[in-house]
């Protein structure tokens, strides 16, 4: 399992492979790939998780340490059960949905413990199913609810839920290759998240002292502020809001990450946010396909394995009965398999699990 059948060119290669053998990779490239995402995914979602904790770290009013919600994210969360019940669903299901990610994509797991990968698979994807659900019901307002945060928030759900179909309706027709690219693509694409956090980190320095503005309800910067005087001192436009003359005033607010008042911070995010998104998501469309064309070994190995087990269980079409280009494209015919990666199949059909279909 996972043996490389090359002998290491020198002892650093031979050191590494006692590293990355054990956890099932035979490629170096692939275990540091597998290593900086997937430990990446692994951080933030360790950083995520006391967020499950509501009231006590997330939005705690009282401050939670450093932790918790940004300024003002909290006001929708905390006074609509709409925006409440959407951010629980969607912390509580995607946080353990990406861990299960993370089991999924390592070659151990798939080789070793085949029952379960089915069942993290299924689970996953259950959770993932609920947990953009959740997203969708806060997207109104989470990264400031700009049209361009809603449009990317309901770009992402389409998507990556997307994909993951895809991803299972390849592996039920056992075309083990487009299931390993879809589930690829979905998880890049859920990934986008962090690098949008790297991402914001920059813009709302950049723009800084850049002269933008963002509006808010006075509503709103009244609960980051926690007083009404301050707010009528800081923002004379919500005067209104106080006194009761107009309880959806709005207010400009200049967005300055780095100044002292918790308002412009809030501005200086809620402006930022939904570009950040976008740019980070299509780092991340761009970058799985690159890496998808830069592994065309392992996607003829696995459609090798596919043709043998397709022709095995009498389907027709064996090598393509998936949703493949050659199917769906302007392909000349049908793919048949060279005789030399049915032999490599052959030679190693441990790598797969391939019992029984499953994501």
């Amino acid at each position: 399992m996972g043996a490389p059948s090359r002998p290491p060119a020198n002892g650093f290669a031979a050191a590494a492979r006692k590293v990355y053998n054990p956890v099932g990779f035979s490629k170096g490239y692939n275990f540091v790939l597998w290593f900086i995402f997937a430990g990446a995914m692994f951080g933030f979602i360790l950083a995520r998780l006391p967020y499950l904790n509501f009231y006590g770290i997330y939005c705690n009013t009282k401050g939670s340490g450093g932790l918790g919600a940004l300024p003002g994210e909290c006001y929708y969360y905390l006074n609509f059960d709409r925006y409440k019940v959407g951010i629980i669903l969607h912390l509580a299901c995607i946080l353990p949905a990406a861990l299960l990610a993370i089991l999924q994509f390592t070659p151990y797991i798939r080789y070793k413990a085949i029952i379960l990968h089915r069942v993290c698979g299924w689970l996953a994807i259950l959770l993932s199913v609920i947990g953009i659900a959740g997203a969708l019901m806060i997207a109104r307002e989470a990264f400031g609810g700009g049209i361009e945060a809603q449009a990317i928030t309901g770009v992402l759900a389409i998507v990556f839920l997307g994909s993951l179909l895809l991803a299972v309706i390849n592996i039920k027709k056992l075309q083990i290759e487009e299931h390993r690219k879809w589930m690829l693509r979905a998880w890049f694409y859920g990934g986008c998240i962090i690098t949008m956090r790297i991402i914001l980190i920059i813009t709302v320095n950049i723009t800084a002292s850049s002269g933008y503005q963002a509006t808010m309800p006075c509503v709103k910067v009244n609960s980051i502020l926690q007083s009404e005087e301050k707010l009528v001192q800081s923002y004379p436009a919500c005067a209104a809001f106080v006194n009761g003359t107009n309880p959806d005033q709005y207010t400009m607010i200049d967005a300055n990450f780095n100044g002292n008042d918790a308002a412009q911070i809030a501005a200086s995010i809620d402006i930022t946010a939904g570009m950040a998104l976008w740019l980070a998501f299509i780092i991340h469309a761009v970058g799985v396909e690159i890496y998808l064309r830069l592994t065309p070994a392992e996607h003829n190995r696995l459609r090798a394995i596919s043709y043998q087990r397709q022709l095995a269980a009498g389907v027709r079409n064996p090598g393509s009965a998936g949703l493949t280009v050659d199917r769906l494209g302007d392909s000349d015919g049908l793919w048949k398999p060279r005789e030399q990666s049915v032999e490599e199949a052959r030679a190693d059909p441990s790598k797969v699990s391939l019992q029984a279909p499953s994501p």
